[in-house]
């Protein structure tokens, strides 16, 4: 196993994995992605912010990361961190914990890069999801509701949970 900064090669089957994950939070969740524009995974993969977990050739996972979100962390955004997002699991290895995986990943990178925090958000109506997050690691911070989404995907509407782990 292996995580890998995406390439410009990868675009496909980054989208067909958006799509798989998008069709299974339908089917557990009454919210789900709208898609993203192919311009801000291109913009990611160019920054190498868009990653892969790669295990015997296939992508298993996928997942973005960025060093500011301010819009949802206000002046937390201040602290250093690495925030990741969107981390979609190639339903061939769906169960493999890839979120535990990519906390160890995100402490060294953090120990790397000088930060202090990984940090997350997702819907803050999903218990379930929520639960899973603190299970691997992370500190559920609190709900917060968004009155900004400008500039954000169109799924950032409503109440988010943010959460966190001091490295």
């Amino acid at each position: 196993m292996k995580i890998i900064n995406s390439t410009h090669a990868d675009i496909d089957t980054i989208f067909h994995l958006y799509d798989e994950a998008i069709a299974f939070q339908k089917k557990v969740f009454n919210k789900q992605w709208e898609g993203f524009e192919k311009d801000l995974i291109e913009t990611e993969i160019r920054e190498n912010r868009q990653w892969k977990i790669v295990i015997d050739d296939q992508v298993a996972c996928i997942f973005a990361t960025t060093l500011s979100d301010a819009i949802l962390w206000k002046e937390k955004d201040q602290e250093p961190a690495v925030y990741i997002h969107r981390i979609v699991t190639n339903p061939a290895f769906r169960g493999a914990a890839f979120v535990k995986t990519i906390v160890e990943w995100g402490r060294r990178y953090c120990q790397d890069n000088r930060l202090d925090y990984i940090r997350l958000d997702t819907w803050g109506d999903n218990p379930r999801l929520i639960d899973y997050y603190v299970s691997c690691g992370f500190t559920y911070l609190k709900t917060i509701d968004l009155d900004n989404t400008e500039g954000l995907p169109k799924h950032y509407k409503g109440v988010l949970a943010l959460l966190e782990i001091l490295v």
